[in-house]
């Protein structure tokens, strides 16, 4: 069931991009210490969304810390360590409705062996769930287990995803879905990405595929799911082949005004974080006339989340003004075009920094 539900098939693996991926940090004490490093191909999507929820914590949650960008760059590695177990255990207590978290470890025992209808990858075969009924727990277990999501060679992303699914369970899984996802990953480039299902489970706890608000008809009149709650860390997304006139492509309210002004983002398939470190942002229309927000893309060569500020009031002739001052003949940058499906027309200064994105 855990294959059909990733696969569609019992016979596909993970292969060795997704079984090496796993919950790494940056150094401590460093401009990217509150950041993983991520991987280029299909686990990069959850390492992101993840990223989020870091984010979340560091900033608004966990007490005694300033929120201000500077508190992200001084953690220790114990801070990164228990802000990596809260922002999991987190993800999986919220995806169990706040009932049950199931966490998936690999142990030394096989308890499947190999049919003509199964392709063992040596490690699922060797599956034991844990299930907790109280979040502390969860969080406890988590960080005392930590090693097998960030250690080398743990499969940690492929056990979280695994545990996302235990956790949400099959008889919700399948309800979450309408007919436009049948399982949650697909084929590409010789290996597999995230459908949109599994990271509207990370951000919203439930497996819908789409991302408008609530429910549509399908041009057969068939239900489609989308997004019924605000989140905690939203969603934007620009492709430069997204259409316009596609109302089911286009992200709605509940993903662009999250709770918390964290955003993960989808552009042109890359996904990057974008968050502010004020929490007013999002509840005081005042606060989103001018205002600063970080942008980590997880490029290997960023050696610094960029730092952005929003201009949402600039008459034309200022913002021209602008843009021919910072970046005479540019295009407009892919990021820019997402942070606008969010704040339209909105000026976007990169204080010195070349758009890399």
């Amino acid at each position: 069931k855990l294959r059909q539900s990733l696969f569609g098939n019992t016979t596909h693996v993970f292969g060795y991009d997704w079984k090496k991926a796993h919950f790494k940090f940056h150094d401590p004490f460093s401009d990217l210490a509150f950041t993983l490093e991520v991987e280029k191909d299909g686990a990069r999507s959850i390492q992101m969304a993840v990223q989020g929820f870091i984010i979340k914590y560091l900033l608004f949650i966990r007490k005694g810390k300033d929120c201000n960008f500077r508190s992200l760059c001084e953690l220790s590695k114990p801070e990164q360590e228990q802000a990596l177990a809260l922002a999991l255990a987190g993800i999986l207590w919220n995806t169990g409705a706040a009932q049950k978290a199931t966490i998936c470890l690999v142990t030394e025992d096989t308890y499947i062996t190999s049919t003509p209808d199964y392709s063992r990858d040596d490690f699922t075969e060797q599956l034991q769930l844990f299930e907790f009924s109280e979040r502390e727990a969860t969080e406890k277990f988590i960080y005392d287990h930590l090693q097998c999501f960030k250690g080398e060679g743990s499969h940690g992303v492929i056990l979280f995803l695994y545990s996302l699914i235990f956790s949400r369970t099959f008889e919700r899984l399948q309800k979450d879905l309408d007919v436009t996802t049948t399982h949650l990953l697909q084929p590409h480039a010789g290996g597999f990405l995230c459908r949109q299902a599994v990271l509207n489970m990370i951000l919203t706890g439930r497996e819908g595929p789409n991302v408008f608000n609530g429910f549509e008809k399908g041009k057969s009149l068939e239900s489609l799911h989308g997004i019924l709650t605000r989140s905690d860390v939203g969603y934007l997304q620009w492709g430069q082949d997204n259409s316009g006139d596609d109302r089911f492509s286009q992200v709605g309210s509940m993903l662009k005004t999250p709770k918390f002004p964290i955003w993960l983002c989808n552009i042109n398939g890359n996904y990057s974080i974008l968050f502010c470190t004020n929490r007013e942002l999002l509840s005081d229309w005042k606060m989103e006339h001018l205002f600063d927000l970080y942008f980590y893309s997880g490029q290997p060569s960023q050696g610094k989340p960029a730092h952005l500020t929003i201009d949402t009031h600039a008459h034309h002739w200022e913002r021209d003004q602008h843009e021919d001052k910072h970046r005479t003949g540019r295009r407009c940058s892919p990021a820019e075009m997402a942070i606008r499906t969010k704040w339209k027309e909105a000026t976007i200064n990169w204080n010195g920094t070349f758009p890399f994105f």
